[in-house]
């Protein structure tokens, strides 16, 4: 396999190319197991399989919550038993799949009966009772209590994707301290592994539920069956998120920047993050220990800030804060004109029509909220002008509104295209880097795929920027093998030829003592008038601080940069 081939597995999450095919031509049994259990394929389905049998098991957890409640529980009887049915009808085709399968399986393969060393193995047990009871009932008078007990059981099923990735966690921390486990366990790190991703899911499913229960929870009906449930979930929403809070205050001190133990802590609880999860669990310890002072009802409204922890699981957001940042002056000047705009919209709105509806324009902060929902053209009606200026005013500030009022969104989104485009430019020349280096390791490859994740790019879209890479790449490397008198045949060659002269040129200017280069120059008439002009000109495109900054770093030849494009 040659790099191309290793680096393009790499991007794809593949160990290598040779792994992701599955060989042809075996038996049914063998072919079952590959495509759907065997975890050393990428490309078959054992992680879709995974995946669907954790769903279903989870929502058979909230389905025997709900059966506890009698006013959901009574009217839907028929539908949570044919939910039940399919569930144990999925779940055994599983076992009996497993049981099929087991002499195909690494761990069962070598023992003399396979299948019987299966049957007593840790995970058959769980799955076994997972159904057992469903079927007993049929056979045997249990109690409605008891099974619906024992069908808690299938909770365990989770181990079987829990338990490999705490496997894998104990070999990559093997060594370290606790506090860095704790840290490998809650920030990204090539320490966390799989059970890291656990960890993060299992945080954003709470973040879902904490949310849907607190919009449910104002619908009246609801709250009135489901009063007991709502006030239980929240309490280990909290209890969920206070601890993940102080977990990543405690171990913070493992991240760069932030290593002292006071101040690294204290800058760690004024992030932008750290105060999102703060003030998720603040309602809740206000109401509990302050409900006897005050009524905090209202505050359990801003259980909704819950959603915002979600944003430290999205490149998004981070692309956003950039753009901001970037294009605040253009969107502060259109921001004042806007304010300009609405303040003497709504002075006008109250001389027009003050006297007409001293009730309606009462006064001038009274006539910015029509002047607002005027501009934005949003036109509720509670407010219209009846006099014909104000009418007339308000046709014109209507027209003028959909202009300005549409900057701040047409700069944002331009400048949000132009960002995602700087940002996959900057992947290309990593990639770039990567080639050039030639050393493509397994952890340059999850830095770049990790990039490719956050800026949301398919894999299709990855091999495209892996192409143009390489065209790019072969096109210099190209050009610089050719005599000049070829390159200057070739447009884009001579172009980037060009470039490069330009590049080292100015490398020169930036290192050179310009002084003694123009004294030695003359003197000696060693160049022209139109080169030393030439010279002087590219030395003048040279700030101080730039020549400073670079005067102590040697040149960079093009074939140190592995054939890169230089910044022109």
């Amino acid at each position: 396999m040659d790099n191309i081939d290793h680096m393009r597995a790499l991007l794809h999450g593949k160990k290598s190319v040779l792994e992701e095919v599955i060989p042809s031509g075996q038996g049914i049994r063998k072919q079952l197991y590959d495509w759907l259990l065997n975890p050393h394929y990428e490309t078959n389905y054992h992680k879709e399989v995974d995946n669907w049998i954790g769903l279903l098991i989870l929502t058979n957890l909230f389905a025997m919550l709900f059966e506890h409640v009698p006013q959901v529980f009574e009217p839907n009887k028929e539908l949570f038993h044919a939910f039940d049915v399919f569930s144990v009808t999925i779940f055994t085709i599983e076992y009996f799949l497993r049981f099929y399968l087991a002499p195909e399986d690494e761990e069962f393969a070598k023992n003399k009966y396979p299948r019987l060393r299966y049957l007593f193995s840790p995970f058959a047990l769980i799955d076994f009772f997972a159904v057992a009871p469903f079927y007993f009932q049929s056979f045997l008078a249990i109690d409605l209590r008891v099974l619906r007990f024992l069908r808690l059981l299938r909770m365990l099923k989770l181990f079987r994707v829990l338990l490999p990735a705490i496997t894998e966690f104990k070999i990559l921390n093997e060594g370290r301290t606790f506090r860095q486990k704790l840290h490998a366990l809650v920030y990204n790190s090539e320490y966390g592994g799989a059970l890291h991703g656990l960890f993060d899911n299992f945080i954003v499913v709470w973040v879902v539920i904490s949310v849907i229960a607190v919009v449910f929870e104002s619908v009246q009906s609801v709250h009135y069956i489901l009063n007991t449930e709502f006030i239980i979930l929240d309490t280990v929403a909290v209890t969920i998120f206070t601890l993940e809070y102080f977990m990543r205050l405690y171990c913070c001190v493992e991240e760069p920047g932030f290593q002292h133990f006071l101040v690294g802590r204290l800058k760690q609880a004024k992030t932008t993050g750290s105060i999102i999860d703060f003030l998720a669990v603040l309602p809740f310890f206000l109401e509990v220990f302050l409900h006897h002072l005050f009524d905090l009802r209202f505050l359990r409204v801003f259980r909704l800030l819950r959603l915002l922890k979600l944003t430290r699981y999205t490149g998004a957001t981070a692309t956003l804060a950039k753009v901001i940042v970037r294009e605040w002056p253009v969107m502060a000047a259109a921001g004042f004109v806007m304010m300009l705009l609405v303040v003497l919209t709504a002075s006008l709105g109250y001389l027009f029509e003050h006297e007409a509806q001293p009730e309606k324009f009462e006064n001038i902060p009274q006539a910015i909220y029509w002047a607002v929902i005027t501009l934005a053209s949003v036109g509720y009606g509670d407010i219209t002008p009846v006099t014909p200026v104000g009418r007339f005013l308000t046709i014109i500030l209507a027209l003028i509104g959909i202009g300005i009022f549409a900057i701040p969104a047409a700069l944002l989104s331009s400048a949000f295209s132009d960002q995602l485009i700087i940002e996959r430019e900057e992947l290309k020349d990593s990639l770039l880097k990567v080639l050039a280096e030639g050393d493509i390791t397994e952890e340059k490859g999850e830095m770049i795929r990790a990039e490719a994740e956050r800026l949301h790019l398919t894999e299709h879209e990855v091999d495209k920027l892996l192409d143009r890479a390489i065209e790019e790449r072969d096109a210099i490397d190209h050009g610089a093998k050719l005599p000049l008198s070829q390159i200057a045949q070739d447009p884009a060659h001579a172009v980037e030829h060009f470039k490069v002269l330009v590049s080292e040129i100015r490398q020169l200017s930036i290192l050179s003592d310009h002084a003694r280069f123009e004294t030695f120059a003359k003197d000696n008439d060693r160049l022209t008038q139109s080169e030393l002009a030439l010279w002087q000109q590219m030395g003048s495109t040279v700030s101080p601080s730039q020549a400073n900054k670079t005067a102590s770093t040697p040149p960079e030849s093009s074939a140190d940069r592995g054939g890169a494009h230089p910044a022109s």
